[in-house]
């Protein structure tokens, strides 16, 4: 009985030494994907900035306090539309004064012009009237008493008399006529014009000052950088607003020198943006860079694409991310990248047969990120994925496919 009881773990550890001998002769396990058959395109994946086409900047011509705000972020403007409005209220003021200004000098020359103020033309035309009508009558009486003298009627100191008092009036005459005539002098009709330009040269200042408290576009587009707020206060040269043409975009794409050769122009290219995700962007490359640049630790050109924007969304300074479909091949065989392996110097894969790996050679086309095309395989086909455990030529293998 004791005896018995001895066999019992003995056999418990014959048990345990079996079954690891069993589980370290079973076949290990490994991962098969199947060859399928689909469209693979080849892409350049990088980053890019975009810029608007066409766009010009809104500044300010005068210094002043922003007083009005007439657009916002992301509208639709047509070229001279007014963007915003700044202090005109001292313009406005100094335009008034000056107007003023001119409207009393102007009528101080039109009176200039009619020989003086018509009061003091008024009392000149008075005392012509008088004296022309006292010289009548002194030549009158004069005239009467010579015919009197030339019958002894009349003495000739009476004649004389008669006579002074002709010449006097006739001096008269000949005194207000030419007072008449330098009631305005020359110095006062030019010191009166100087004023009048000087007037003159105020209100086109304040006019244009008062023009330019507007800020308009200079561009038909859309207003893609605006942040004024009221009160603000510009300088002259100051930007205002960016508009621009949103309904194409300009996207500079950085692309490192390696995979410089793989682009060309007119190749398609997709760009997202993580701030709209789902987005998508279509477009084609415009322009081929002539030079190589740094961009921080890379060395890359600048390919320049045109990218459709129809819902201008896609706004300029935007950071994207960016593929160049640079190849597209249709009904292509392909697998998983980490199917393909290396081994003494040819590129390959492990194909399952009967739960045993078969090498088979292949030849890679065109790639993406995870996927790569191939020949020599037939669609269906399991090759082996990447494994923990060396793969080798007509290894049992405990298949799972995925």
């Amino acid at each position: 009985m004791k005896f018995l009881w001895w066999l019992v773990p003995i056999a418990g550890v014959g048990a345990v030494v079996w079954g690891l001998q069993f589980w370290k002769n079973q076949p290990p396990e490994v991962r098969f994907t199947k060859v399928t058959r689909e469209t693979i395109t080849s892409n350049v994946p990088t980053n890019g900035k975009v810029e608007p086409i066409g766009s010009a900047v809104a500044r300010a011509e005068r210094s002043g306090a922003v007083q009005k705000i007439l657009i916002q972020r992301g509208q639709n403007v047509a070229k001279d539309a007014p963007l915003v409005e700044l202090d005109s209220t001292e313009a406005r003021a100094d335009l008034a004064a000056a107007q003023a200004r001119i409207a009393q000098i102007q009528a101080e020359l039109e009176v200039m012009n009619h020989g003086g103020r018509a009061t003091d033309l008024v009392e000149i035309a008075n005392q012509l009237d008088r004296a022309r009508a006292d010289q009548q009558q002194a030549q009158k009486e004069y005239d009467a008493l010579r015919r009197l003298e030339e019958k002894q009627a009349a003495t000739p100191f009476e004649v004389a008399k008669a006579k002074e008092r002709v010449d006097a009036a006739q001096l008269q005459i000949q005194y207000l006529e030419k007072r008449r005539t330098v009631l305005v002098a020359a110095p006062d009709r030019s010191a009166a014009q100087a004023r009048l330009q000087e007037a003159q040269a105020s209100a086109t200042l304040a006019e244009q000052r008062i023009r330019t408290s507007t800020v308009s576009a200079p561009v038909d587009g859309t207003v893609y950088q605006f942040d004024l707020k009221p009160g603000a206060y510009l300088n002259a040269g100051d930007a205002v607003a960016y508009i621009g043409r949103l309904d194409r975009v300009r996207v500079t794409v950085y692309v490192d020198e390696p995979d410089l050769g793989s682009v060309a122009k007119g190749m398609p290219v997709l760009i997202t943006w993580e701030a709209q995700r789902g987005r998508e962007w279509k477009g084609e490359v415009d322009q081929i860079p002539t030079q190589i640049v740094a961009l921080g630790s890379r060395q890359v050109g600048e390919v320049v694409c045109l990218i459709a924007n129809p819902d201008r969304d896609l706004l300029p300074g935007t950071n994207v991310d960016v593929k160049i479909i640079s190849q597209t091949v249709p009904k292509a065989l392909t697998i998983p990248k980490e199917a393909v392996r290396t081994q003494g110097g040819q590129t390959g894969v492990f194909v399952l047969a009967q739960n045993r790996l078969v090498w088979k050679k292949v030849t890679s086309g065109v790639a993406n990120t995870t996927r790569i095309q191939v020949d020599g395989l037939n669609e269906g086909d399991a090759v082996a994925l990447s494994s923990e455990k060396p793969l080798q030529d007509g290894m049992l293998v405990s298949p799972a496919l995925e």
